[in-house]
């Protein structure tokens, strides 16, 4: 057996990587046999299942900050739609549409450093009508809350709650400066404080290296999160990364199977950028993926509910589905 096979019967068994460790095995092993060694972990810590995640944008454009990925930031020239907060009858549609179809959580993402004092207690009894209608497990993306803004969410039925750190530590004022690394950090242990499961990940091909993603990696570990999703950047016009080259697909797999190295008992969930990927994302599921968000929507490109539910029974797999 390889040494990286080797590395992940050492990771089955017990060992866990760390900062300290010399991590040049993961850059430098065979792609396959790293992806073999990540599929391996993947199955012994999560099984044979594929949790599913849908959105809607509740609250779309003019936003305050930064980010030079996004779409959505003012301060960028996309030309995207902004509208402010949805009714509850047009996010219950998509919810209870989702549900039906096998879809295991549904969150409201919303543009912006967060929620007005108003727009919060519209979203509180958004929740808590959602969570009396339906089943599906609810997630929410609402950027920055306080310590009580986290626990009401908690209250009302909320279980997850998604705040991608995005980068690197080192590589973060890169693409960021209207808040901080340690921001995200300290706004996931608030979430964390509550209760809620975090779900954090970030965007890969913004012109990070390998070690970058390594460190974004290391750090998911220390903060405990168990569902990562890893995006791929898809340049966007109008957005200072828009000339910036797509990564290929082998690239992809490498940091998929090293997240899952670093990160054996998370869900490695695929998110933007899943159309560069062999078979729409399929290639990642044998590479550690357990996960992915689905639905007709901008984050996955090419994908259906419908297509993701045959892509899962056709490598084998199965969808979690209602967990109450």
């Amino acid at each position: 057996m390889s040494n990286v096979g080797l590395l992940a019967d050492e990771i089955i068994d017990g060992r866990r990587l760390s900062g300290a460790d010399d991590l040049s095995i993961l850059k430098e092993a065979p792609l396959r046999e790293l992806c073999d060694g990540a599929d391996r972990i993947r199955k012994h810590f999560i099984g044979d299942c594929i949790d599913l995640c849908s959105i809607i944008s509740g609250r779309n454009g003019a936003c305050s900050e930064n980010c030079r990925f996004c779409a959505q930031s003012a301060h960028n020239h996309t030309g995207c739609d902004v509208y402010g907060l949805l009714d509850y009858d047009v996010i219950y549609a998509l919810a209870s549409s989702n549900e039906k179809a096998g879809v295991d959580r549904f969150a409201i993402v919303i543009s912006g450093r967060g929620p007005s004092d108003e727009d919060f207690e519209k979203i509180i009894s958004i929740y808590k009508r959602l969570r009396e209608d339906l089943k599906i497990n609810l997630c929410a993306s609402l950027g920055f809350l306080t310590q009580e803004q986290f626990d009401r969410l908690y209250d009302v039925g909320v279980r997850s709650y998604h705040n991608n750190i995005e980068t690197s530590p080192k590589y973060f004022e890169k693409i960021c400066t209207t808040h901080t690394f340690e921001d995200k950090k300290a706004n996931i242990r608030r979430a964390q404080k509550a209760g809620l499961n975090v779900c954090s990940g970030g965007i890969i091909g913004m012109g990070e290296t390998m070690d970058d993603r390594i460190d974004m990696a290391l750090t998911l570990s220390e903060l405990g999160i168990r569902s990562i999703p890893v995006n791929t950047l898809i340049p966007i016009p109008g957005t200072p990364m828009e000339h910036l080259p797509t990564l290929e697909n082998d690239e992809i797999l490498r940091t998929i199977a090293i997240f899952k190295y670093i990160n054996p008992e998370a869900d490695i969930r695929l998110g933007a950028g899943r159309s560069l990927i062999r078979g729409n994302g399929e290639a990642a599921f044998m590479s550690g993926a357990s996960a992915t968000i689905t639905g007709d929507m901008l984050t996955t490109s090419g994908s259906t509910i419908k297509s993701d539910i045959e892509m899962i029974m056709r490598i084998g797999r199965k969808n979690y589905g209602i967990i109450d």
